[in-house]
């Protein structure tokens, strides 16, 4: 009997699909010393991240910074991060390879991110364009993730209902995210968060290697 499948996957990208770290500690510790604040290790960048930039230079900066030096810090990690985005960010072993298979084999791919939508678009264009047409970043008028809201806009691009899609991801934003979307997570080992940092925010289908995912796909 002929296996049922999933019509689409989407993705996260920090942690799942790129590894963005030392990218991001460069730039996030180029705002710090810009403001005379401490630098963080990449451990510490590991744990600040999956809220988006807002979020990421507010757990960065010094406890009780006032608003305004904290927008500044933000302004400067983004000017840097403009620049620098691609300076040691590249693709986890496998995913170009894991990319094309489900390209050729029909499933619909689309990537969501509390990346900014400038950041996004910069490296769908050097990574991902010829695998898929649907990146979606943080934008004034949509949710950020763990609200399902960039899923539904990926979905309604790609004209696909939840039931027929699974999401992809590392961090407890991303199981957040595929609950909150009534949708299947698929959570991958490699990333930004630990094996037990994953089951204590409730996942429960884990893959250690891109090629994994395929199986995961069909039921």
């Amino acid at each position: 009997m002929l296996k049922k499948r999933y019509e689409a996957v989407i993705f996260d990208l920090d942690g799942t699909l790129l590894n963005t770290l030392e990218d991001l500690q460069a730039s996030v510790n180029y705002a710090m010393k810009c403001h005379n604040m401490p630098e963080h290790s990449l451990e510490e960048i590991r744990c600040f991240v999956g809220n988006g930039i807002e979020k990421l230079i507010e757990r960065a900066v010094v406890e009780n910074t006032e608003e305004s030096v904290r927008k500044a810090v933000l302004a400067d990690f983004k000017v840097h991060y403009a620049i620098h985005c691609n300076d040691k960010t590249g693709l986890y072993p496998g995913i170009s390879a894991l990319l094309a298979k489900l390209k050729a084999q029909g499933f619909q791919m689309a990537i969501v991110s509390n990346k900014l939508q400038t950041g996004v678009d910069a490296l769908y264009d050097k990574y991902f364009k010829e695998y898929l047409s649907v990146a979606i970043g943080a934008r004034e008028g949509i949710y950020k993730k763990p609200a399902p809201d960039t899923v539904f806009e990926a979905l309604r691009i790609l004209n696909i209902p939840k039931e027929q899609a699974v999401y992809v991801g590392d961090s407890e934003v991303d199981i957040a995210t595929a609950a909150n979307a009534g949708m299947q997570c698929i959570t991958v080992t490699w990333g930004f968060r630990t094996r037990k940092e994953q089951e204590e925010a409730g996942a429960d289908l884990f893959v250690e290697k891109p090629e994994e995912i395929i199986p995961c796909l069909y039921f």
